[in-house]
């Protein structure tokens, strides 16, 4: 009688193994290319509607600063071009010579914006009136209206035209929100870290407060936003929409992350440093601060950039404490008015206009930028400082 083999690649059970262990590779690598292709779509579809707002459309007119355009701006241009002008690039004349009296009477040629949907027109996202598309296709052929890089983008902030709407308010503030994050959340976080680490006693008090760290980690961000309101601005009176509450409220939601972060950088630390430490006779702040803290530091800075980097992202809490105003100015303090890119980028998607929409797509591209250089940097600095015990 034959024996049976058993552990052979002749039998069945070997055989199913590897036709399971098979399945489940070919099911890995499928869910890898059907992710893959989602974040192709996804910036595919963003690059494709966001790409033209980087781009504007220009006409040479001649603005003749007569006694009419110093009560109204459009009657410094030719009546036939007032349908294809930007308001907002003439309305300034009154008040450019009211502060320059010697432009009276004048006549210069300049290069000036167009309305949106002449705009649209000519990236070939929209349609005109027959009558007003043959003259845009004239203009476009005499060669006096052009296609050059939206430089107002960057430089100028928001405005009820999405011809001359930009992000640079938007900007400002971010950065602001970003600096009161960082100084309010990092040394608090950092210092409650090394304590709960360091030099608390593992009792009752010390396992609720770790396990309530843990649990507002996961809190949905409105509710930060809530409680900023409830304290900032109800409490302390802290400014309505400013850099300052806005900044505070996503430092509340920024350090359960940097306090788990750092408490993970400093327990990577082998015991036998400090045991080494302890034997030369440093006390355990020495410890801490001369040996565990600056082999830990590159552990914390990436933590605190990746949370840095989610607060970035964060709309939610920002419209509750009133962050999502009209701001055409950027801030000049952490008092003053603000409001953040996603905030900026909530208020284009509400509006109706196909030029709009351009704009959405452009922040969210710059937006997206932000954030992976935050990523990149937090990973850079690991691999370039991580050491292997």
């Amino acid at each position: 009688m034959q024996r049976r083999l058993t552990g052979s690649a002749n039998d069945p059970l070997i055989r199913a193994r590897y036709r399971r262990e098979a399945r489940f590779r070919g099911y890995s690598i499928a869910a890898l290319f059907v992710a893959f292709g989602i974040i192709i779509a996804f910036f595919t579809d963003i690059i494709g509607q966001g790409h033209g707002a980087f781009w504007r459309t220009e006409i040479k007119v001649t603005l003749d600063y007569n006694e009419r355009a110093e009560r109204i701006g459009q009657f410094a241009i030719a009546e036939d071009l007032r349908d294809i002008v930007s308001r907002g690039a003439v309305r300034g004349i009154p008040l450019e010579i009211s502060n320059n009296p010697e432009l009276a009477g004048i006549t210069r040629e300049a290069w000036v914006p167009v309305k949106s949907t002449i705009d649209q027109y000519v990236k070939g996202k929209d349609e005109l009136e027959p009558a007003l598309a043959r003259q845009v296709d004239a203009l476009l052929a005499e060669g006096v209206m052009r296609t050059t890089f939206n430089w107002a983008f960057f430089t100028s902030g928001d405005s009820k035209l999405p011809e001359l709407a930009g992000i640079f308010s938007a900007a400002i503030g971010s950065i602001l929100v970003l600096a009161v994050t960082l100084v309010f959340a990092f040394p608090i976080g950092v210092m409650s870290a090394i304590y709960l680490e360091e030099f608390a006693p593992d009792n009752k008090l010390t396992q609720a407060i770790e396990v309530n760290i843990n649990n507002l980690a996961a809190v949905p961000s409105i509710i930060f936003g809530l409680l900023g309101l409830a304290v900032f601005i109800n409490t302390l009176g802290v400014p309505r929409s400013s850099a300052l509450v806005g900044g505070l409220t996503l430092g509340l939601m920024t350090l359960p992350i940097i306090i788990i972060s750092t408490r993970a950088a400093l327990r990577s630390v082998p015991d036998p440093i400090r045991l080494g430490a302890f034997a030369m006779g440093c006390s355990r702040w020495q410890v801490v601060r001369d040996h565990v803290l600056p082999l830990s530091l590159p552990g914390i800075l990436t933590g605190t950039i990746i949370g840095l980097a989610q607060a970035m992202g964060e709309t939610a809490p920002l419209i509750i404490v009133g962050m999502i105003a009209y701001i055409p100015e950027a801030p000049s303090s952490i008092f003053d008015s603000a409001t953040v890119l996603p905030a900026q980028i909530f208020t284009w998607a509400g509006e109706p206009r196909q030029a709009f929409s351009e704009k959405t797509a452009a922040g969210i591209m710059v937006l997206l930028a932000i954030l992976l250089t935050l990523n990149a940097t937090a990973v850079l600095l690991r691999r370039k400082f991580e050491r292997r015990w």
